[in-house]
């Protein structure tokens, strides 16, 4: 026959107390839980809110914001610049290479390149850098004559 334990046994009498998590503050604001609190008699906080939903001019300060990035921050970026442009066209073209394969080869998208050769990119040194190392002609600084 098994043994039965043969130390004193014990019963511990300490509440054990389980709390309830808070609600969330989404569901504090969900209609059907305010209407059930309602129903429910607990209390419900509302709060009025001043000129809630009003169309109104937004405070001065919000213009004052606007002005100040206006003036600190030009409106246009550059673009690329006709000769640059030209550039880039003339020596792909003299090495008979697409867009496509341009852009593979400097590790672009082809959209890139098409964007240089529109002139609607603004100019970023490291991609003009790697299509000088590819195409074999100056692209950034002053050329000389």
């Amino acid at each position: 026959m098994p043994s039965r334990f043969s130390g004193t046994v014990t019963q511990d009498w300490e509440p054990v107390v389980i709390h309830k998590s808070k609600p969330k503050t989404h569901d504090l604001r969900d209609p059907k839980v305010v209407n059930q609190a309602l129903r429910s008699g607990a209390q419900v906080q509302t709060v009025k809110k001043f000129d809630a939903g009003a169309n109104k001019k937004p405070p001065a300060t919000a213009v004052n914001v606007r002005k100040l990035d206006e003036a600190a921050e030009p409106a246009a970026l550059d673009r690329v610049g006709l000769e640059v442009r030209q550039a880039i066209q003339k020596a792909r073209i003299e090495k008979k290479m697409s867009q496509a394969e341009l852009a593979k080869q400097i590790n672009e998208l082809p959209r890139v390149v098409q964007e240089y050769e529109n002139g609607k990119a603004v100019p970023n040194q490291a991609v003009l850098g790697k299509m000088e190392r590819v195409l074999g002609v100056k692209l950034r600084g002053k050329a000389h004559k």
